[in-house]
């Protein structure tokens, strides 16, 4: 049986999607446009916002991201339904 999350549960993992998939872009354009500072700034600001986000939702719903990538409360949750990729 899957765990009832709150909305704030998706609401914050659609947003770690959707900044995430502007890093993967923005990634594949600067492979061919390296000099591109306002790409760069742009990576890198939403790098940060990404990590911001990330950091917020585990600290409220648990780990993203196992192997050492996401911290763990005790008792150790990694175990918790819905993994991310679950929802």
């Amino acid at each position: 049986m899957t765990k009832k999350m709150p909305p704030e549960f998706y609401t914050l993992l659609e947003e770690i999607q959707a900044i995430d998939f502007v890093i993967v872009e923005l990634n594949l354009y600067l492979d061919t446009h390296p000099h591109d500072y306002a790409a760069i700034q742009q990576f890198n600001e939403n790098t940060e916002k990404s990590m911001k986000l990330k950091v917020n939702f585990e600290q409220k719903f648990g780990p993203l991201m196992n192997f050492g990538r996401s911290y763990s409360d005790y008792p150790f949750n990694w175990v918790d339904t819905p993994w991310p990729w679950q929802v």
